[in-house]
Protein backbone atom coordinates (compact mmCIF):
# COMPACT_ATOMS: atom_id res chain seq x y z
CA UNK A 1 0.00 0.00 0.00
CA UNK A 2 3.07 2.68 1.05
CA UNK A 3 6.18 2.60 -0.78
CA UNK A 4 8.17 5.55 -2.40
CA UNK A 5 6.07 8.09 -3.44
CA UNK A 6 8.20 8.94 -7.17
CA UNK A 7 7.43 5.01 -7.53
CA UNK A 8 4.05 4.73 -7.03
CA UNK A 9 3.50 7.62 -9.73
CA UNK A 10 6.20 6.16 -12.10
CA UNK A 11 3.70 2.83 -11.88
CA UNK A 12 0.70 4.64 -12.49
CA UNK A 13 2.21 6.43 -15.38
CA UNK A 14 3.42 3.02 -16.81
CA UNK A 15 -0.29 1.25 -16.20
CA UNK A 16 -1.92 3.92 -17.89
CA UNK A 17 0.33 4.21 -20.96
CA UNK A 18 -0.42 0.07 -21.12
CA UNK A 19 -4.33 1.65 -20.63
CA UNK A 20 -4.66 -0.72 -17.40
CA UNK A 21 -6.55 2.92 -15.99
CA UNK A 22 -7.69 1.26 -13.06
CA UNK A 23 -4.63 0.35 -11.39
CA UNK A 24 -3.10 3.40 -13.13
CA UNK A 25 -5.76 5.62 -10.68
CA UNK A 26 -4.86 3.47 -7.81
CA UNK A 27 -1.17 3.88 -7.81
CA UNK A 28 -1.40 6.86 -8.38
CA UNK A 29 -3.98 8.26 -5.30
CA UNK A 30 -1.09 6.02 -3.24
CA UNK A 31 1.14 8.69 -4.53
CA UNK A 32 -0.91 11.61 -4.25
CA UNK A 33 -1.81 9.85 0.04
CA UNK A 34 1.95 10.01 0.14
CA UNK A 35 2.56 14.03 -0.72
CA UNK A 36 3.48 13.55 -4.21
CA UNK A 37 2.45 16.73 -6.50
CA UNK A 38 2.89 15.40 -10.03
CA UNK A 39 0.07 12.68 -8.88
CA UNK A 40 -2.44 15.44 -8.02
CA UNK A 41 -1.44 16.71 -11.69
CA UNK A 42 -2.45 13.43 -13.35
CA UNK A 43 -5.34 13.08 -11.45
CA UNK A 44 -6.80 15.92 -12.09
CA UNK A 45 -6.61 14.52 -15.88
CA UNK A 46 -8.24 11.65 -14.52
CA UNK A 47 -10.99 13.38 -13.40
CA UNK A 48 -12.03 15.27 -16.05
CA UNK A 49 -11.73 12.19 -18.02
CA UNK A 50 -14.03 10.58 -16.09
CA UNK A 51 -12.09 7.86 -14.79
CA UNK A 52 -12.12 8.73 -11.19
CA UNK A 53 -15.17 10.00 -9.30
CA UNK A 54 -15.68 13.21 -7.85
CA UNK A 55 -15.55 12.26 -4.16
CA UNK A 56 -12.82 9.84 -4.89
CA UNK A 57 -10.56 12.65 -5.96
CA UNK A 58 -11.70 15.08 -3.79
CA UNK A 59 -10.21 12.28 -0.65
CA UNK A 60 -7.68 12.26 -2.86
CA UNK A 61 -6.88 16.06 -2.65
CA UNK A 62 -7.41 15.86 1.13
CA UNK A 63 -5.49 13.07 1.64
CA UNK A 64 -2.88 14.43 -0.17
CA UNK A 65 -2.96 18.23 1.69
CA UNK A 66 -2.61 16.22 4.79
CA UNK A 67 0.41 14.74 3.98
CA UNK A 68 2.04 17.86 3.00
CA UNK A 69 0.86 19.28 6.01
CA UNK A 70 2.46 16.74 7.98
CA UNK A 71 5.69 17.19 6.78
CA UNK A 72 5.37 21.44 7.92
CA UNK A 73 7.50 22.40 10.71
CA UNK A 74 8.86 25.86 12.04
CA UNK A 75 12.55 24.24 12.20
CA UNK A 76 12.13 23.07 8.33
CA UNK A 77 10.81 26.99 7.17
CA UNK A 78 13.64 28.51 9.25
CA UNK A 79 16.34 26.02 8.33
CA UNK A 80 19.08 27.59 4.92
CA UNK A 81 18.23 26.16 1.88
CA UNK A 82 21.56 25.18 0.85
CA UNK A 83 21.88 24.38 -3.47
CA UNK A 84 24.30 22.22 -4.86
CA UNK A 85 26.37 25.35 -5.47
CA UNK A 86 26.29 26.18 -1.98
CA UNK A 87 28.30 22.77 -0.64
CA UNK A 88 30.41 22.98 -3.72
CA UNK A 89 31.72 26.28 -2.49
CA UNK A 90 31.63 25.18 1.00
CA UNK A 91 33.65 21.66 -0.05
CA UNK A 92 36.11 23.63 -1.77
CA UNK A 93 36.35 26.72 1.36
Amino acid sequence: MGGHPDAKYNLGCYEWKNERIDRAVNHLIIAANLGFDKSIQRLTVCYVQGHISKEEFAVALRAHQAAVDATKSPQREKAPCWGLSDLLFTAVN
